[in-house]
């Protein structure tokens, strides 16, 4: 059975304006982040990511040790994204980019 249009378009609607990262004009990047080591640590580099003018959207994962940015090219970049992670003790690298 086929779901209605309204459907759809109400499901479009809510997914992005839960997930503004994923509008246009965002890229996201995968910053590796292996110096956490404890439960604390994921909140710490997400609270330093989201403070990066530019940034609309931070997940850390503590298990792959990686956090997935969404961010506004215009504004900010990778450099930028991993200096902010730095500066907060948690030294990163960027794995991949996705414009």
């Amino acid at each position: 059975m086929k779901k209605p249009l309204a459907l759809h378009f109400t499901t479009a609607l809510i997914v992005f304006s839960v997930f503004p990262a994923f509008a246009a004009g965002s890229s996201t990047v995968t910053l590796d982040v292996q110096g956490m080591d404890c439960a604390v640590c994921p909140i710490t580099v997400r609270k330093a990511l989201e403070k990066v003018p530019g940034v609309s959207a931070v997940k850390v994962d503590f298990k792959t040790k990686r956090a997935i940015v969404s961010f506004d090219p215009a504004q900010t970049a990778p450099p930028q994204l991993t200096k902010a992670a730095a500066d907060a003790g948690y030294p990163s690298s960027a794995e991949q980019v996705q414009q």
